[in-house]
This record gives C-alpha cells, structure tokens and sequence, in this order.
C-alpha cells in the first residue's frame, strides 16, 4: 500500500531531510526540526506523488489518502490536546505548500482552517480573548474565499477598509471584537453573492478544500512561470502540509518573525530579520504594520525607534539564537525561519537553504571554509554560476522608482540608461560629443557594430537569446534587451511606442539586461565590486577544473577582459568585426567591387597592414596563450553598404557609378544567407581574402615573437563541411605560412583546425581530422543547421514549444543534448580515433551556459570558449562539472 502521508512534531517524524523529492523541502525540514528536538508545531505532509496522482485523476484524491489523512489528523489531536471541528477545545489547522525547491510566494496557504460560527466561540473561550477569535474568523474566510473558493481579495479587503473609514478608525489593530463580527457577517454575505451558496462551515469540507487548493495552485500562472524562469520542471508537484495552527496574534506575549541566519544582504555572520508583536505571519511581509527588528545590532544599523526582540524577549531571543546555531551546523547552509511565539514559547514554523545575494553566497561560502562548516569543494558547488553576473554589471538600485514600458528578453545582464538613437551611424555620432546612447532597431547586423560598440546598451524589438545583437552585446559585456515584440520601431521619423508613451530621439530610456524591462527615464545604478571572497572561490575552482576557459574576444578591450577575469587563451576571435571600423570598411568594400583577382589582391593589401596590427595586439595581450583566429566567415554582402550617402562614398572610391554598386549587391544577395557563399567556401572562392588574413596572422606572430614573446596561433577555417574543403584551405593556410616563416627567419608553432558547424562536419568527423589539428564547436549555426531553425527568428517558436513542452530548454542557450550533443559526441568519438591527440573545444554561446558545460566535461572536450564577461561563470561552472564527474565515477 502507497503511504501518501508522513507525521511529524512531538519531538519525532516519520520523514527526513533527504526526503524532499517525496516531501518537498518544507516537509523535509519541518520533519528534519522536529527529529533533533526543535519545537515544531505537530503536522503531516502529503507526498508529492498525491499531487501527481491528483492532477492525472482529474482533481481526485488516492483511495488510501483519506484514511491516512485522518489517521494523521488524530495523531495531531493527541499531541496538542485539541479536537478538530470541537466547538470547545477546538483545533485549527494551517494549509501549506512545500515544493522540493524553494518557490517563496508562487503557491498557496490557508490559516485558521476549521473556524466556523460554533467553533470561533470556542476559540474565543479557550483563549479567553473574543477579539483575537474574531480576528482569525475574518482572517480565515478571507484567504479561505480567495485561495479556495475564488473570490477576489479586493472584495475583502474593500469592505475592511470601508468599515474602517466609516467608524473613524485606521489600523487593523483598532477594530473592536464586534467590529470584527460585523465584518465577519459582511465577509459571509459577500461570499454568498459571489458564489450563489454559503461559506462553508463543515470543517472537514474546509480541509480537503483546501488540500485541494495548494495542489491545484502548483498549475497557477505565478507558479508557471516562476518554474520557467528557474528551471523546475512541472512534473516535480507539490506537497502539501497540514499542520497545528499556533498563534502570534493571541495578546502581548505572542508574536511572530522571519529571520536569516546570516545577512542575506551582505554575508555578515549575524542573525538577520524582523517580528511584529500580537500578529499572523502575514501581517509582517503585508507592509500594514512596521516590523521590528530582532537584534539591537539591526535596530541601531536601520536607526528605528522600535524596540528589538532581543531587548523585548531576551530569552526567546537567545532561544532563537541557540536555535540558530543548532540549524546552521546542520545543515551547514545559511537558513531562512519563519517563527512564532505563542504565549512565551517559540514554535519554528520553516526552516531553508535562504535566498541570498550574489555577494552574499561569496562571502557565506568562504566564511564557511573558514569555520571548519564545509570544505573548498563544497564552497564552489555552493555558488550558481549564472548568479556570477551580478558582480560583473552595473544593477538598478533596488530602492529606486521605475516606469517600464515594455518586457524583452535578458539578453545581456547590466543595466544602462541614455538617450535613444535609431542607428549606428547617430549612436557614434552622438557618443563622439559626450551622449550616453541606447541604440533601438528593429534588429542588428554586423554593420551596426560600430554604434553598437559605443552604446551604453542595446534594445531590438526583434531576435533573441542568441541573435546578432544578444552575442555581440555579451561579448562586449553590454547591456541588452532583444526581442522585446511590443515595442514599435519607427527609423524613419526617429520614434518608437511603447507602453502607451511616444519616444522621441534623444528621450532618455533605461534598460535591464538581466530581467528584460525597458523603462522611461533615467533609473539610479549600483556599481559592482569585486570582493576578495571572488577570487578566493576563483582560486578553488580552477584547483579542482580540468576544462581549459577561453575568451571569445577580437579587440584589445575583449582581451584585456577576458584576461581580467581569468581566461586562458582567446578560442574565437572573429575577423569580420574588424573590418567594420571607419578606416577599414572602404577597402573591404572596394575589394567587393573588384572584378579580377588583381584589382582584388590590391585592395586587400591596404587591408593588411590593419589586420596585422589586430592580431600584434591580441598575441601581446594574451602573452603567450592561445589565440584561435577564426578566418573570414560571412558572406560579402554584410560588407556592403545600405544607404544612399555610403553607396555614393563606395563608388566614386572604386570609380563606378551608384547603380554598379547596386547591381553587385543584388548578385550577392541570396536568400538564406546562412547556408549561402561564406566560410571556406569564401577561401575557395577567392583565396586572395584568407591569404591576406593568414599573413597578418604569422607576421603578426612574428613580429611578437621577435620582440621576445611565445606565441601561439592557431587558424581556424570556418563552415567545413567536406574534408577536401579543409585540405584545399589548410594547404594555402601551410604555404603562406611558410613563406612568411622563411622570410623573416622564425620558425613559429601554430595549429590549422576547424569550426564543426554543420552536422555532415560532425558525422565525417574522422575524415577531416586527419589533418585538422583541433575541432571547436560553433555550436550557435549547429544548432540553426540540426533544428532547422533560425536563431534571429525563432523566439515565437521556442516560446511555443517551450509552452507545449516539446523543448523544456531554449536549444540556443542551453545545448539540445540529445539532438546536437549527440552529433558534437559521434564528431568527438570519430575525431580522436583518427588523431588522438586532436584538440576539442566549444567557442559557441553555449560555452559559458553551466549545463551546456556539464554536457562539455562529460564528453571530454578539452576547453570551453564563452564572451569575457562568461568567463568566471564558466571557470565556476567548470569546476562543478569536474566535481560532478569525480562524485559519479566515485574517484
């Protein structure tokens, strides 16, 4: 026979701490406290498996359930001393959700249950204070109407504040018993016309109302989406936890509080929190009253008047305190409580792992070590990596007011406000005179890269986690906000709309890379600060990691980043960004014109000296690291220009007319550019173009090298397909190289290797490493060319598929392990047992994505390439990873 529900309380329980995916976290711990002699408030839990059973049964309850559950109930009687549903003696019950992960706020909860018009007598009598039973009647059909039987609690709320008005009164606490039962009677009659039929006074129909409730709101929108924004997945269901009621709100002896073991805020090893006297536990977070703060430290810290629960109770304080430590020490983990006290004794009502900042975690992590609490190893599986961002950009300040307009994706975390610009060429113009600039468009491309560089942020109403604007923005570390839909664009007249408000250029926006909000005006920031707990957790993950961590970078800034933050060598630098700036572009675009090799050869020669002075700086900053240069990959056209004045400029430079320039953008053009004439197809096409980047590359490497420098190139030939494309690449690739090598009379090291892109690349994998001296996964395009779906486009259709669960993760941010991983796993397999020493990395976005990471560890790729501002996530990320792998093979 199933057991559906597990006791505790009495100083025992049937469950434990490790119990939480068949108890959920609350009714683990609650369980955990009430076996090492915590005072608990005596309950059960139903499993997480009712709630299943509940949901695939229409609504309906397991057979067995019922009797268990009265079972349980009895037990509670017995323990208390207090008969459910007596009208004397009588006891009241909580209603509680407990998922296996924490879920604040997402799901319900009813208190009081069992009041009805016999036993609020009852109550009244037993606790000798007819107001207090009044108080927790209202209370009780209240959250009863709104959480189990619908109505709204505005209609609850309208009558209490209209009774206050009309009788003189202001708080809750002024209101009289008979106050209270005309509100009572009120409460009864609004219920009855909202629903046709009375509240109900059964109080065995109260409670499985409500278990029904809690069960049914694990399918709330709030919840939903609460799961989808943190990764839980909807077939975990929720307990539920019925437990004694104690009371707070019973006279001056009683109270009730929420406190953190330590400050969530900062780290400080300290108690943390705040309690209201004679009040439930939703009084303190309702903002109805002011709370007090528990500690004289908190007290003099928030200059309040009010007095502490450390001066008010001094020995439940230190009962609290004792508590405190017991709880720490045993679940060596920073603990939220929720406590009441119940005519000077003090109930724990929860304990759980506490919500903490990314600064805090740091600070709680090291500081554990320190005591002896936990070891390195657990310090750096403590922390989440993709909460690493928060140190890294400026955040809004929490305090501050803020008018949002319109929600897009997070596509790049830091928050950044100025005045708004509709194009590249106006972003830049407008940064050279000292304007803090947020480019708008509908979508970027790499021409924008210029005023995309210059921008303090960056919002499209089109794209999303991966789009052009999504990557170029991280990697820059800029803030950006892509896809935001209902958002109108208008570049022609220099507006958008959004949020009923009309932007004009020059208005001042503000946008959150980390929660995708667009907001009017300017929004106060907070700076980030580096602490010194950051680079000891650096310090212990990379002890423990045995993936490398390179940077995607291509400028000197990139560089200077990513070795700011640990990085260990550049796994993509992407030539094309390069030849975007003012002095460069002309030359590239006449070598577009050209029509012979020749003329070609000519104007790429100016564009030598540039591309050689690029790669001098990126060898010299990384000082003998790697440097992956990834040769050109995308298809001319993006070179060329698109509006009128450019046009102009290109052809009286390549001594054409306007309409030739128009007439080589449209042979160009094609229609699905991404599978068109790009990547070394380019190199085969017109050689001339890598033969010049493959010499800047070695002169570059040459010139570093004399001046007293290791370098270590490694050229990258992008979009192979076909083993013949790599060897025709690779052989001009040797032969350039060695001319220059001759030539100055250095010999250099260097590797010649592919980006593996597209899946016939990966299943022919042994074919083309019997030349290709490493494989990096562009796991960006092959993704694009294994789904079949377009990254730029494809938001509205992972949205769709996300909500009919055919994908539970955004294949562009976290890896389809079982489609695309399953190609770059058979590419791993096919590629080492043709060359086994051949190098394996990842330069895709999904190099700094945690779980991506995991998948990367578990294959035995031999680093990961990830934006400058990804790399101490992906440090971080691949330390857990290694850890991970070390616990599963039992090493």
């Amino acid at each position: 026979m199933t057991k559906w529900t597990y006791c505790f309380g009495g100083g025992r329980a049937e469950g434990r701490a490790d119990m939480k995916t068949l108890l959920g976290g609350k009714g683990a711990n609650l369980a955990e406290m009430s076996n090492l002699g915590i005072a608990v408030p005596p309950g059960f839990t139903i499993t997480t498996e009712a709630c299943t059973y509940f949901s695939e049964h229409g609504d309906t309850y397991p057979d067995e359930l019922r009797r268990q559950a009265e079972d349980a109930l009895a037990g509670i009687e017995k323990i208390v001393g207090a008969r459910f549903g007596s009208p004397t003696g009588t006891l009241l019950l909580s209603v509680r959700s407990g998922a296996r992960a924490s879920m604040p706020g997402m799901m319900d909860t009813v208190l009081n249950l069992g009041l009805n018009d016999d036993t609020v007598d009852g109550l009244a009598a037993d606790s000798g204070d007819e107001r207090f039973a009044y108080d927790c009647y209202r209370r009780f059909i209240q959250m009863y109407g709104d959480v189990v039987l619908g109505v709204e609690h505005h209609h609850f709320e309208e009558l209490l504040e209209s009774h206050k008005e009309s009788h003189g009164l202001t708080l809750d606490t002024d209101l009289t018993a008979e106050d209270w039962k005309t509100l009572v009677t009120a409460y009864h009659t609004k219920v009855e016309k909202q629903l046709g039929t009375p509240f109900p006074q059964d109080p065995e129909e109260q409670l499985w109302g409500a278990i029904g409730a809690v069960f049914g709101s694990w399918m709330n929108p709030r919840a939903v989406t609460y799961r989808r924004l943190h990764g839980i997945p909807g077939d975990w269901g929720t307990a539920v936890n019925v437990q004694a009621m104690v009371f707070g709100n019973m006279g001056e002896d009683c109270a009730t509080g929420v406190c953190f073991t330590r400050d969530p805020s900062t780290g400080e090893n300290a108690l943390y929190g705040e309690y209201l006297v004679n009040a439930q536990g939703e009084d303190v977070v309702a903002g109805i009253r002011t709370p007090q703060p528990i500690t004289i430290a908190e007290k003099r810290a928030n200059d309040s008047d009010l007095p502490a629960m450390e001066e008010v109770i001094p020995e439940l304080y230190h009962e609290l305190q004792d508590i405190r430590g017991k709880l720490e020490a045993h679940y060596t983990d920073m603990q939220d409580l929720e406590f009441t006290i119940q005519r000077g004794k003090l109930w724990l009502l929860q304990t759980r792992a506490g919500k903490r900042t990314a600064n805090a975690a740091l600070k709680i992590a090291v500081d554990m070590v320190a005591e002896g609490l936990i070891d390195k190893a657990e310090a750096v599986r403590r922390i989440d990596p993709a909460r690493l961002d928060q140190l890294l950009h400026p955040t809004l300040d929490p305090k501050a007011e803020r008018r949002v307009l319109a929600k897009g994706l997070p596509a790049s975390p830091g928050a950044a406000s100025g005045k708004v610009v509709f194009s590249a060429e106006d972003a830049e113009a407008w940064a050279e005179r000292g304007e803090a600039v947020v480019l708008v468009r509908v979508e970027t491309s790499p021409e924008d890269i210029g005023g995309m560089h210059v921008s303090e942020g960056i919002l499209t109403t089109r794209g999303g986690m991966t789009s052009h604007a999504a990557v170029v923005a991280r990697g820059m570390g800029t803030p950006c906000v892509a896809g935001a839909g209902d958002i109108r664009v208008d570049h022609g007249a220099k507006r958008m709309m959004a949020g009923g408000e009309v932007i004009e250029e020059g208005d001042v926006i503000t946008i959150d890379g980390a929660t995708g909000e667009v907001m009017l005006g300017k929004v106060p920031t907070i700076q980030p600060e580096l602490s010194g707990d950051f680079a000891t957790l650096m310090e212990w993950a990379d002890e423990v990691r045995t993936m490398g961590v390179y940077a995607n970078a291509e400028t000197p800034v990139d560089a200077e980043t990513a070795r700011r933050f640990g990085a260990e060598g550049i796994g993509l630098c992407r030539t094309e960004h390069m030849f975007f700036q003012p002095e460069r572009i002309l030359y590239m675009r006449q070598m577009i014109m050209s029509k012979t090799e020749a003329q070609r050869r000519e104007a790429l020669e100016k564009l030598l000296p540039y591309q050689r002075q690029d790669f001098v700086d990126l060898f010299t900053i990384m000082a003998g690291l790697p440097v992956t240069i990834r040769l050109l990959d995308p298809p001319l056209n993006e070179f060329l220009p698109t509006t009128e004045r450019d046009m102009a400029e290109l052809a009286e430079a390549a001594g054409v007319d306007v309409a030739m320039v128009k007439t080589r953008a449209a042979q160009l053009h094609e229609g699905n550019p991404m599978l068109g004439h790009r990547g070394c197809r380019l190199g085969i096409t017109y050689p001339e173009i890598y033969d010049m980047q493959v010499r800047a590359i070695f002169e570059a490497a040459v010139e570093v090298s004399k001046a007293g420098h290791t370098v270590h190139p490694e050229v990258m030939i992008p979009l192979v397909g076909m083993k013949k494309e790599f060897d025709i690449v690779k052989e001009a690739v040797d032969r350039v190289a060695s001319d220059v090598m001759a030539a100055s009379g250095v010999r250099l090291d260097y590797l010649v290797g592919t980006m593996i892109e597209l899946p016939r690349a990966a299943l022919r994998a042994g074919d083309i490493a019997e030349n290709a001296q490493f494989f990096s996964f562009g796991t960006n395009d092959l993704t694009q060319t294994t789904l079949g779906l377009s990254r730029d486009d494809a938001g509205n259709i992972i949205a769709l598929y996300h909500q009919k669960g055919i994908f539970t993760e955004d294949p562009f941010i976290t890896l389809d392990q079982e489609g695309v991983g399953e190609l770059v796993r058979i590419a791993v397999e096919r590629g080492r047992a043709a060359r086994p020493d051949l190098k394996l990395g990842i330069c895709g976005e999904h190099g700094g994505d945690p779980a991506s990471i995991r998948f990367c560890q578990s294959v035995g790729l031999d680093y990961v390439s990830c934006s400058p501002y990804r790399v101490p996530i992906a440090r971080l990320a691949a330390a857990q990873a290694a850890l991970d792998e070390k616990a599963d093979t039992g090493d």
